[in-house]
């Protein structure tokens, strides 16, 4: 089994430790709106400089295209994670390469803290240029990847440097990498993926590789629709692609010959318009009529796949169940949520969940906590649910390797 090696595995104390971390934070007029990101990756700042290194951390922020762009500068983010760190001093660096940046550098002392400015304020961090990667190596002696959000990317921060120094991974790419591995290459078993959300053409490799992995797979949301309309329902006016139905079809066909047993609902929640406090009405997959939209699981369907969960050891969730951002439509989402965290408390199964749909819902249902892991890494989790290598992560194995 493939190994990366963590912080532990590697000497930090008065040395400098370059740390890509994620702080593409929700901002508004140079305010931090969100600071989850920022919490994330200050316990291996703190772990860091706690063991002495002198901590230059690094992201990028927003999409300036490869040249400096004054409203998408890291600085506001400098305030808020010394913050988030206890009034700790961040020494802001207004570049992240240079003679300045390496003089500034120089003079930090063992468990200082510097942030570079935005690492996309240069061409070459999207280009993986290796003058650029070389250019970042020269500021440290370890790099240490905390940011698996960008892990899919193959940048120079991401993976050019990894190339450069001894590297390992922070806590938070360390938890996640341990979770997607526990759910994926080493389940316990059954296993069942839950991929709700809006599209098939979205989600065609995730679904893909999942009926080979997975024992059940259970698709909901708007993406549910189409399959049930690929297996001759009428869905009435719901969200649906009918230029997908063929897909649907051969995902299913594909799932029997693998032995993935596909479920999807029998009952449904169906009204004229999806707009709060609307009338909405419980009705068999066989009675939706033309004039109304599926917009959530039913009771049956939702009791059905709770008492499927009690079966399984592991789940991996993408996507919600129906249009839960609009009560009553958040009933089934929120169901399945709140029985998954209560098997989860209970020792009897482990949960990763990931995408931002998903983040919103469980949030909604107040159970984030509960679940054994949480991702919020977007495309990268999406990307690892469709068996696909990640550039970031492939380079700290590739590190544990020449070690």
């Amino acid at each position: 089994m493939k190994s990366f090696k963590t912080i532990d595995e590697i000497e930090v104390a008065g040395k400098r430790v370059f740390l890509r971390g994620d702080l593409n934070v929700p901002m508004r007029a140079g305010v931090v709106t969100d600071r989850t990101r920022i919490e994330k990756l200050v316990p291996t700042i703190d772990e860091l400089a706690d063991k002495g290194a002198r901590v230059i951390v690094a992201s990028h922020f927003g999409r300036p295209k490869g040249k400096p762009v004054p409203e998408m500068s890291l600085k506001p983010v400098a305030q808020v994670l010394s913050e988030v760190m206890g009034g700790k001093r961040v020494r802001f660096l207004a570049d992240c390469v240079g003679a300045a940046v390496e003089e500034a550098v120089a003079k930090m002392g063992d468990g200082d803290v510097a942030l570079l400015e935005n690492l996309r304020f240069h061409p070459g961090e999207e280009k993986n240029d290796p003058a650029f990667a070389e250019a970042l190596a020269q500021l440290a002696d370890v790099y240490v990847n905390d940011a698996f959000s960008a892990a899919h990317r193959a940048h120079a921060s991401t993976e050019g440097i990894a190339h450069l120094l001894p590297a390992a991974a922070g806590r938070l790419m360390q938890a996640e990498l341990d979770a997607l591995s526990r759910a994926l290459d080493n389940p316990g078993r059954p296993l069942a993926a839950l991929v709700g959300g809006a599209k098939i053409s979205t989600k065609l490799a995730v679904l893909g590789n999942l009926v080979e992995k997975v024992d059940m797979l259970v698709i909901g949301g708007a993406m549910a629709n189409t399959f049930l309309f690929a297996l001759g329902k009428k869905v009435g006016k719901s969200l649906y692609e009918p230029d997908m139905a063929q897909t649907a079809r051969d995902i299913a066909a594909k799932a029997a010959r693998v032995g993935c047993k596909v479920h999807l609902p029998e009952e449904v929640v169906v009204a004229r318009e999806l707009a709060p406090c609307v009338a909405y009405q419980t009705v068999s997959i066989d009675t939706v009529s033309d004039d109304m939209m599926i917009l959530d699981m039913g009771p049956t369907s939702i009791a059905d796949l709770k008492a499927r969960l009690e079966d399984c050891k592991t789940l991996i969730w993408n996507g919600p169940l129906g249009a839960f951002e609009v009560p009553p439509f958040d009933a089934g989402t929120t169901a399945a949520a709140r029985a998954a965290a209560a098997l989860t408390r209970e020792g009897r199964l482990l949960t990763v969940a990931g995408g931002g749909d998903t983040v919103a819902a469980l949030k909604h249902a107040n159970v984030m906590g509960a679940f054994s892991y949480v991702s919020t890494a977007g495309g990268a989790f999406l990307e690892w649910l469709e068996g696909r290598e990640l550039p970031g992560v492939a380079a700290l194995y590739g590190a544990a390797g020449r070690g």
